[in-house]
């Protein structure tokens, strides 16, 4: 490399470095997207956890609606409400930490919780469906932008 000076850079001048220079932090709106999605995995899994424990307390707590296609084991049910709020507790701890496993584990996680709670619908509907609207938000958050804080391209 040869060392070339220019007008604005003379020896003695000590000049702002250039844009492609500057290592750039994180994306802002990427970690307001990972915030966002730890905060809706945050609230989906204490919300798991919370039906869960009321479902496994009190097998007759839930009552489902007639002639429903799927019919569960509330206790049963209730045992994989409150594991899996753990783990999307856990993942969301993950995600405010900024761990890439956490993106990833976080996306499967929201993914089983949305079809969790769409076997929930029968029991509180509206509660499940916005339940699911949370769960993919945060699919969305976690999948459009790249662990470099920059949009995914292509």
């Amino acid at each position: 490399m040869t060392d070339q000076t220019s007008p604005e850079r003379s020896a003695g001048s000590v000049a702002p470095p250039r844009a492609a220079e500057v290592e750039s932090g994180p994306n802002p709106v990427a970690v307001g997207f990972s915030v966002l999605a730890g905060s809706m995995m945050l609230l989906t899994g204490i919300y798991h956890a919370i039906v869960g424990l009321a479902a496994i307390i009190d097998d007759k707590f839930f009552v489902a609606t007639a002639n429903y296609s799927f019919e569960f084991d509330t206790t049963t049910w209730g045992w994989l409400q409150l594991i899996s709020g753990l783990v999307l507790v856990v993942t969301a701890g993950g995600i405010f930490g900024g761990h890439t496993w956490a993106r990833v584990v976080g996306i499967a996680v929201a993914g089983l919780s949305a079809v969790e709670s769409f076997f929930f619908i029968p029991y509180h509907p509206v509660w499940a469906i916005l339940i699911i609207a949370f769960d993919v938000v945060a699919i969305w958050a976690l999948s459009v932008y790249g662990s470099n804080g920059r949009p995914r391209q292509g």
